[in-house]
């Protein structure tokens, strides 16, 4: 916001005479907001990652709760060489991996479409 307040757009709407709150919504808010947008598309997966990564340890949600890393914590301990239950660890793992690169693929397709400096 410190960086957009700036801008060139800004100073000419003060100019032309707009207030403080006018400027703020319909100059600054609509610039704000992709880059916001685009920010919590990229962050998202990592706090995923992060909180699944906790949750494998015990570190993470509580029990009853579901969370990916608690699921992989389930698969993983039912593993044996007797009775292989592969799916209880391989379903989950695929599923946080396809989320996590949908989410990554989004903020790079937000990223690519709302950065006026990419070349294309």
């Amino acid at each position: 916001m410190l960086v957009l307040k700036e801008l060139a757009f800004v100073t000419a709407s003060r100019a032309m005479g707009q207030k403080g709150w006018s400027i703020i919504w319909k100059h600054l808010w609509p610039n704000l907001s992709t880059i916001v947008l685009t920010y919590l598309t990229l962050t998202i997966p990592a706090v995923i990652r992060d909180e699944s990564f906790l949750s494998f340890l015990g570190l993470g949600i509580e029990d009853p709760a579901a969370s990916w890393g608690s699921l992989l914590k389930d698969g993983a301990q039912v593993i044996n060489p007797l009775d292989s239950k592969w799916w209880l660890l391989a379903f989950p793992a695929g599923l946080m991996s396809t989320s996590l690169l949908a989410l990554n693929f989004l903020g790079d397709g937000l990223r690519d479409a709302f950065d006026p400096r990419s070349s294309d």
